[in-house]
């Protein structure tokens, strides 16, 4: 899965969903994609510059939660997914991936 796929992806959900308050930084297979949603919309951009909130995992992790062939929760309880920084934005990635 290309870095250019993933930001349409997750650019796709983003314009859609309602400003989620502040920036998660997604790192795939050490790749950064950067949601900002501070302002009226939210934005995806490649960087792995600093935010709020930042989420872990592989390509095909995330690939699996697309497709909902794994729960998320387990995912994070069974160390596939790492969350540092502000949890109530990492709650709020669902209206971003579903």
């Amino acid at each position: 899965m290309s870095l250019e796929y993933m930001i349409g992806q997750f650019e796709k959900k983003a314009q859609t969903a309602a400003p989620i308050g502040g920036t998660i930084k997604f790192e795939i297979d050490g790749q950064g994609i950067l949601i900002d949603g501070t302002t009226d919309t939210n934005t995806v951009t490649a960087s792995n510059g600093e935010a709020d909130c930042t989420i872990s995992m592989t390509a095909e992790v995330l690939k699996k939660l697309r497709d909902g062939e794994i729960n998320p929760m387990m995912a994070v309880m069974g160390g596939q997914i790492k969350i540092s920084g502000d949890m109530g934005l990492a709650m709020k990635v669902q209206s971003l991936m579903g």
